[in-house]
């Protein structure tokens, strides 16, 4: 989600001292600020007024092979082998949520290679007056930047990180696509959506107070994900639709980094550049500049009414009219797209494990340190999708929603492609005799070989494939006070028998059920509510109190039907 940013902040958050230790903390872990000035870490000297395409290609690079490492928290990503500087920046216990993320790259890789970085480090709403920054309803506006300043002896990098950790929340990436102030301009801009322009190193920002990085597009058009969570744990995903598509005024979807210069510097014998200050090109002079998300492939206009009907706009390719999602794929893909409906399912599922993993990253560190047997409050936070203190860190509401959200698209999508290819359609290709028992047969493969384990209150241990954890995704306990039981969806079944939690948080469990059954994340409603008040309902979206029944998320189920089906139908094959 990421922590507030220092304008337009709750008042919970508004102590600069307090959120300075935060910073240090979180930045530099338990062995505090001692090792983090150790001298062993090399000073950040700029020695490169611009970032050339050179120095950009090898950012991808960086970004990629982190993507790639066997890493699942912030800290071993940047220490593992895929980091080839890791042996430079001395004793650093690296810390970021989502937000911090991108930045955390940017800056690391900037002070790795002498080159010049910049960052907004102010936001506050485009209008009126806002309770969170980071869901203003008209976006924000950029109001202060600060510069690493270019020194003869160069500076410590650590309190240029500390700076980004106070600075940078989600709100700072809510900014109108089409920004363009050149004092106060925005760190990143809306490029073209194709190969060049979209790379390792894009991000995209969800609406709904999430932020990941692109740190690979696979030949068929996928785009893999990488995000840091407020427990410091890193999953792997790939963008679909539980990135929303809104109004350019948030600046929701993809992002590139704004190319920067340092202007007026004098270089020393040594290489070393000091002085001179920071400029930005302008949108207009950027290649990759484009509205395209947000507007469509067929007009060019950028004009406010243009803008206001993003709604409406047509995203065609070769001629055929496509959604957004799907256009984003055939536009990402190495020639014309073609899909094999056997590996999308294998490709989804592989995701979904991913999904899993890092959720019970999330799960294992709520019980590493007891939140679970600790008495939980007597209300929900104000919003349980954007909070701080042990609901930001240890609860996974958010998380949950979309492993939920990818699972419908996981069976949406599969339905589309068995009628696309029931029609004819030119993007879907199979060779196979019976389509429906294989996918059945490559779903129930990928579910087994995905097993996630987990240890019960009792010291017993249990065993979940894919398809355990798609069957009771509806019971998974987002709350971190409950029992690991019940963080896992064990309901009232045997598995249950263990938990300790007691009537309070029994009650508790059986009311946010239908928060649990909520696939939309509403970061903008008062969910401040008791366990009563939240069984009392209504239930029903943007409540508050969740909804009374989650869609089908079961794509097995779904194929087990059409298989039912064609049997029925004395063989004939409809699906084949």
């Amino acid at each position: 989600m990421g922590r507030l940013a220092p304008f337009g902040i709750t008042r919970a958050l508004a102590k600069p001292l307090c959120a300075f230790l935060l910073a240090m903390m979180w930045l530099f872990g338990p062995q505090g600020m001692d090792e983090a000035s150790a001298a062993s870490a090399e000073r950040w000297r700029i020695t490169k007024e611009v970032w050339s395409e050179a120095d950009e290609r090898g950012y991808s690079e960086f970004v990629e092979a982190i993507g790639k490492a066997d890493c699942w928290n912030v800290d071993d990503c940047f220490e593992s082998t895929a980091n080839p500087y890791r042996h430079r920046h001395g004793y650093f216990s690296f810390r970021a949520d989502c937000a911090d993320f991108p930045y955390l790259f940017r800056a690391y890789y900037a002070w790795m290679n002498g080159l010049p970085f910049a960052f907004q480090n102010g936001v506050l709403p485009q209008s009126g007056r806002t309770r969170d920054i980071r869901y203003t309803r008209a976006g924000n506006r950029v109001v202060s930047r600060k510069a690493v300043p270019a020194t003869a002896n160069g500076i410590n990098a650590a309190s240029v990180l500390i700076d980004l950790r106070s600075a940078i929340s989600t709100g700072s990436y809510r900014h109108h696509a089409a920004a363009d102030n050149q004092t106060n301009f925005t760190d990143m801009y809306s490029p073209r959506i194709d190969r060049e322009a979209i790379r390792p190193g894009t991000i995209v920002y969800d609406v709904n107070g999430h932020v990941v990085l692109v740190w690979r597009v696979e030949d068929d058009g996928r785009v893999l994900t990488l995000a840091a969570h407020p427990d410091n744990s890193v999953s792997r995903s790939f963008y679909g639709r539980n990135f929303l598509r809104t109004h350019p005024k948030l600046g929701t979807g993809f992002k590139e980094w704004r190319p920067i210069q340092l202007v007026g510097a004098r270089r020393l014998r040594n290489g070393t550049l000091v002085g001179g200050h920071i400029e930005a090109l302008p949108n207009q002079a950027l290649p990759h500049f484009s509205l395209m998300q947000y507007v469509g492939t067929e007009t060019t206009n950028s004009s406010q009414r243009t803008l206001d009907q993003w709604r409406q706009a047509i995203f065609a390719r070769n001629g055929e009219s496509l959604d957004y999602y799907h256009f984003v794929r055939a536009a990402m893909a190495r020639g014309n797209l073609v899909m094999d409906p056997v590996n999308e399912i294998r490709s989804s599922m592989r995701s979904l494990c991913y999904d899993i993993r890092a959720r019970k990253q999330a799960v294992d560190a709520a019980i590493a340190n007891g939140i679970d047997h600790k008495a939980g409050p007597n209300r929900l936070p104000q919003n349980i999708y954007g909070t701080f203190g042990y609901w930001e860190f240890y609860s996974t509401p958010s998380r949950d929603a979309r492993l939920k959200t990818a699972m419908l698209e996981q069976r949406d999508h599969i339905e589309a492609l068995i009628n696309m290819h029931a029609q004819g359609a030119s993007t879907v290709s199979y060779t196979g005799t019976n389509l429906i028992g294989d996918l059945i047969s490559a779903y129930d493969e990928e579910s087994a070989d995905c097993v996630t384990y987990y240890t019960r209150s009792n010291g017993a241990h249990t065993s979940m494939s894919t398809n355990d954890v798609i069957d009771r995704v509806y019971d998974l306990s987002f709350d971190p006070y409950q029992c690991i039981e019940r963080r896992w969806g064990a309901g009232d079944s045997a598995e249950s028998a263990s938990c300790n939690d007691g009537p309070t948080k029994d009650a508790w469990y059986r009311a946010e059920r239908f928060l649990r059954n909520q696939i939309d994340r509403t970061y903008d409603v008062h969910m401040g509510y008791t366990a009563a008040e939240l069984e009392a309902g209504p239930h029903e979206p943007f409540s508050g109190r969740g909804v009374a029944e989650g869609p089908d998320v079961d794509v097995r189920a779904y194929l087990v039907s059409l298989q039912g089906r064609q049997q029925a139908s004395a063989g004939t094959p409809s699906y084949q």
